[in-house]
């Protein structure tokens, strides 16, 4: 369980009277962002954090602000030099009729464009959340194992009923290496399990 967002965080804003500000978390920000998330986690839609890995991780998160406090939070994670996920994505439920969801995915891709990742994915529950900023549904092919290490933690590991999505953000380079989904490649020194290829 890696996003707490609806469909609803999507949605135009309501009343333009919210201004929201998105940028980079700094150490600040790890108590909201901590109270954010394990609120959701204590409903069992996200996993839970702790404040050191919030720490370790701090500089893999974007925050949205508005009336002088933390409204949304969501962390680009890397996992190879070509591609990353989309995780931890939280709005506080007065921000999501306001499009603070939408802002801080935007946000995230931006990034991961600046740091010319060919591709991002996002396991949800919000399958038009993700359609809206671009992703696609995909089916299970291949992802480093290491990617699994969360889901170890989640009481759903067994009988996950999250989507995976995908976002191709460099349609050259991601479709003409090797090492794409859908195409079995292993080696001795990394592991791969199945997740996706893009839906036909």
């Amino acid at each position: 369980m890696i996003s707490s967002v609806r469909e609803d965080a999507f949605v135009n804003p309501a009343a333009p009277d919210l201004e929201l500000t998105v940028r980079k978390a700094v150490m600040r920000d790890i108590a909201p962002i901590l109270e954010l998330i394990n609120g959701y986690a204590a409903k069992g839609q996200m996993l839970p954090r702790t404040e050191f890995e919030l720490s370790e991780s701090i500089r893999d998160f974007t925050v949205v602000t508005g009336a002088g406090k933390l409204l949304g939070c969501g962390a680009l994670h890397f996992y190879s030099p070509t591609l990353g996920e989309i995780r931890s994505l939280a709005v506080r439920e007065e921000a999501k009729t306001h499009g603070a969801g939408r802002k801080v995915v935007e946000a995230l891709v931006q990034e991961a464009i600046g740091y010319e990742l060919d591709a991002v994915f996002a396991f949800t529950y919000v399958v038009e959340f993700f359609k809206k900023t671009g992703f696609q549904v995909v089916e299970r092919g291949l992802l480093p194992l290491k990617a699994w290490k969360d889901c170890l933690r989640c009481a759903k590991f067994q009988a996950c009923d999250e989507v995976a999505m995908l976002r191709v953000l460099n349609p050259d380079r991601w479709f003409e290496t090797p090492q794409q989904w859908g195409q079995a490649v292993t080696t001795p020194d990394d592991q791969f399990v199945q997740i996706p290829t893009p839906a036909k």
